[in-house]
């Protein structure tokens, strides 16, 4: 079987990732530091500890597995920490790429499908963005990721390397079959949060700003489902499979549901209320951020089908019940 590489593999996307490569008749290797992943969440293929920092570990894999890709998850990513500590994004994202890439070329791997995102275009409040949209970030996470973009650009000048990239915005939902879901510590994210909130973990679920220019006041956002993103990426490897160039995708339902919106539904697929605090704006949060996905429909033929807040919500329930992984 065609190996693949997962940087990133014991994370959320990169476990459901590995799920999904397995499930299509590849072996996916994870290679994880796991600073921010789980050892639990590796249940398809090897599993590789090490950090992207590390060149001679990398350059130790890409010989054992010889791996005919790279799916790349693997960063830090809290928007808030990377603009306190700029330099540990820097560092991490950007030369981690930067040594994984040199390692792959090196082991004549010259494909890689890269896990970018929608921070790569900043603070561009109530537009649909698309893969033309002007690339401006506010923070350091975006930037290294709008960095790792040009470096992938340009090696595939210099050296052939053949990528696929995508930009996508929030990802939610769990494995349908609860094998795996989303799981951090500290948690950052909105769906996770509320469920703690309906359960008992935490107090209450925090709405920063109910006074937007939206039509409940909240904040609206574009979820994708965690199921429906990995299969984009698998289809993002095929087209690499196919011999076609170098591409950019943006990955998105090009609508969105507002914070209260996705309240509502978790109480009526829970039968628990939400405990709420109504909170002050914080600071750079858009009012509206939504993305097309045309190109990797028409490209790709990929479709958002399980991408609808019922779904990810009743998933990410499921997932939730099983209290998550132990260290």
């Amino acid at each position: 079987m065609t190996t693949i590489l997962v940087t990133g593999g014991a994370g959320y996307i990169g476990s459901h990732a590995c799920k999904a490569l397995a499930r299509a008749g590849y072996t996916p290797v994870t290679f994880d530091n796991l600073a921010t992943g789980w050892a639990d969440a590796v249940k398809f293929g090897p599993f590789e500890e090490g950090d992207l920092l590390d060149r001679e570990r990398l350059d130790q894999v890409f010989a054992a597995y010889q791996p005919a890709a790279v799916m790349h998850f693997a960063a830090l990513s809290l928007v808030g920490e990377s603009m306190t500590d700029p330099g540990r994004y820097w560092r991490n994202n950007v030369c981690g790429s930067l040594n994984l890439v040199e390692a792959a070329l090196a082991a004549g791997c010259q494909q890689i499908v890269f896990s970018s995102t929608c921070a790569v275009y900043g603070d561009q409040d109530g537009v649909v963005l698309d893969e033309d949209s002007a690339r401006m970030p506010i923070n350091a996470y975006g930037a290294s990721k709008r960095a790792i973009e040009d470096l992938l650009e340009n090696f595939g000048e210099s050296h052939g390397l053949r990528s696929v990239i995508f930009r996508y915005f929030n990802v939610a939902g769990a494995d349908p079959e609860a094998e795996i879901g989303e799981f951090h510590q500290p948690e950052t994210h909105l769906i996770p949060l509320m469920l703690d909130a309906i359960d008992g973990r935490r107090d209450a679920l925090t709405i920063f700003g109910t006074d937007y220019d939206t039509p409940d006041g909240t904040c609206i956002r574009d979820y994708v489902h965690v199921s429906d993103l990995v299969e984009a990426h698998a289809l993002g490897l095929k087209w690499l499979e196919e011999s076609n160039p170098s591409r950019v995708f943006n990955l998105g339902t090009g609508s969105g549901f507002s914070v209260r919106e996705v309240i509502e539904q978790s109480g009526a697929i829970t039968n628990k209320a939400v405990p709420v605090i109504e909170g002050q704006r914080r600071a750079g949060d858009a009012a509206k951020l939504v993305s097309g996905s045309g190109r990797a429909e028409r490209e790709l033929g990929w479709r958002a089908g399980r991408s609808t807040l019922p779904e990810m919500i009743a998933d990410a329930w499921r997932w939730h019940q099983t209290g998550g992984y132990e260290r």
